[in-house]
């Protein structure tokens, strides 16, 4: 036998001993887009995403900061401490006031603005004659400003002196004298008492503002009972249901998500009242509400940007609680 060589026995390289074995390349993940899609649309999302998280959210923890200090927007910051809502609460003489007022802001659109959007809302969707002129007619209200609500409104309530429409209509229907007709907007003495006392000129700036919210609800709840499913009311007057029974019992359970929307929505435009009665008179005498008190302590001569945020933070904590019953019913809905 002959010997073998010393390099037969050595193993073979692994280069040689894998040669024609190619490694199995990774997928990749197919996708639609291109890289520049990918840009443009994290650009698109991102710079508003920013842009609403520095203005709304940043502005909001920098005013809870704020409200801690007793800064003026000049001077050094200094922490106070809880000084400022201690004198909110028990020394500043027009927190309690403006706080009943949003109260009574709500109650108005709870009680009466808010159920008559429901009723237009119902009888429209009845396919009554003329309805598309009467939604237009209740929905123009909808797409004006508050802003220029209250100019409208403050035209219509302006003295007789001022040719105001009511006050001259009341005149020539000789329902008051010329001289007992009523200066709607300027007079903050009491109407009637409640827990709190109610002025004549926060009760016309609600009705003002009633004006738009009718029409707001109305065109929340149209929309929603134009998804209701006709087969449900069908059925109900089969087992012989009548319109205000179908309503009560099968269609407004079934609009319970709407209804939800329509009373977070309700709260909030309550609470966030502020352009017709700073178009009035700024918020003062009789008009006080708490979002007039935050500007007019931001932007008054003494710049109490520290006073003015603790009232913000106030107002921001009452309206995260609608805000959350609202999260917490759309999360439960989705699980």
């Amino acid at each position: 036998m002959s010997q073998l060589e010393p390099e037969a026995l050595t193993p073979a390289p692994a280069a040689v001993v894998g040669a024609g074995v190619s490694k199995p390349r990774k997928r990749r993940r197919y996708s639609l887009l291109t890289r520049r899609d990918k840009l443009v649309l994290a650009l698109m999302v991102g710079i508003p995403l920013a842009i609403f998280l520095a203005l709304i959210w940043g502005m909001a923890l920098v005013s809870v900061g704020l409200a801690f200090t007793n800064w003026d927007g000049v001077q050094p910051i200094k922490f106070v401490g809880l000084d400022n809502f201690t004198q909110l609460f028990t020394t500043y003489p027009f927190f309690w006031p403006a706080l009943a007022h949003n109260v009574l802001w709500l109650l108005v659109f709870v009680g009466f603005a808010t159920p008559m959007g429901i009723l237009l809302a119902v009888c429209l969707d009845r396919q009554m004659r003329g309805s598309r002129i009467y939604q237009t007619i209740f929905f123009t209200p909808v797409v004006l400003s508050l802003a220029l609500v209250g100019f409208i409104w403050e035209l219509q309530y302006a003295p007789l002196a001022a040719n105001g429409f009511i006050d001259s209509a009341l005149v020539n229907m000789h329902l008051v004298g010329a001289a007992d007709a009523p200066d709607w907007l300027g007079d903050s003495s009491t109407v009637f008492g409640l827990p709190f006392p109610i002025s004549q000129n926060i009760l016309a700036a609600i009705l003002a503002a009633c004006w738009r919210h009718i029409g707001y609800i109305m065109v929340l709840y149209l929309a929603g009972l134009k998804s209701v499913d006709p087969s449900l009311r069908e059925a109900a007057a089969i087992d012989g249901a009548n319109e205000r029974q179908t309503f009560f019992h099968v269609v407004f359970p079934v609009m319970a998500p709407i209804n939800v929307v329509i009373v977070v929505v309700t709260v909030i435009e309550a609470l966030r009242a502020f352009d017709i009665v700073y178009i009035i008179n700024k918020g003062k005498f009789g008009l006080e509400l708490l979002s007039t008190l935050i500007t007019n302590n931001s932007i008054s001569e003494a710049s109490l940007l520290g006073f003015g945020s603790a009232i913000a933070v106030v107002l921001l904590t009452i309206s995260l609680v609608p805000i959350g019953i609202y999260l917490t019913r759309v999360m439960r809905s989705e699980d």
